[in-house]
């Protein structure tokens, strides 16, 4: 695979079920955020935080931070900014949420790998059906798709692969890099930091 890989962190939520800033939150001695960072580094030569308009994220070197132009105006909005703000030589992009402390770079890169020439998103399955995230997708065609969508009032993130050409990675094969599903977590609450 010769064409440039990026990586965009969706990190503009409000928090609002956790109580506060759950992606400063320490987990092993680092922040939640950088997790999410670390794993997509291993992957990609650039790399997007997408923050809520205002917020003075602190970010490792390397990492550029993009704001999403209004306030929790959802999933969609953030990787239109994500997007936005990545190199325009960059052609896969692997999009995570800022809040997935354990994913799995090998995962990931099956993504990534699953943009072939008759797809321009992949979805891991889970249970039988696809979930958005993580997600990679083609840079041009996803920025085009989901600023048309955005523009439409669409906010939730599902509506992207519904409108592209959509590659699902059974949960068999995924699975085989990450048998106990860590890459799925995700921490909503301040119980979730204890589970898994």
């Amino acid at each position: 695979m010769t064409e440039r890989v990026g990586a965009i962190v969706l990190a503009g939520g409000r928090s609002s079920r956790f109580g506060r800033d759950k992606l400063a939150e320490p987990i092993d001695g680092r922040p939640l955020l950088d997790h999410a960072i670390e794993a997509v580094r291993a992957l990609a030569t650039g790399i997007v935080v997408v923050a809520a308009p205002g917020a003075n994220l602190v970010v490792p070197p390397g990492v550029r931070v993009a704001h999403d132009p209004e306030a929790f105006e959802g999933p969609l909005a953030g990787l239109v900014a994500g997007l936005a703000a990545l190199d325009r030589a960059i052609e896969r992009v692997v999009i995570v949420a800022g809040d997935m402390p354990t994913l799995e770079p090998a995962v990931l890169s099956r993504l990534i790998g699953g943009l072939g020439a008759a797809a321009d998103v992949a979805l891991l399955e889970v249970g039988g059906e696809p979930v958005p995230l993580p997600m990679a997708v083609r840079s041009t065609e996803a920025a085009v798709v989901a600023e048309r969508l955005l523009a439409s009032g669409e906010r939730r993130l599902r509506a992207l692969p519904a409108a592209l050409r959509s590659v699902v990675i059974a949960e068999a094969t995924w699975r085989l890099d990450d048998p106990d599903r860590a890459t799925l977590r995700d921490i909503d609450t301040q119980a979730d930091l204890y589970d898994g």
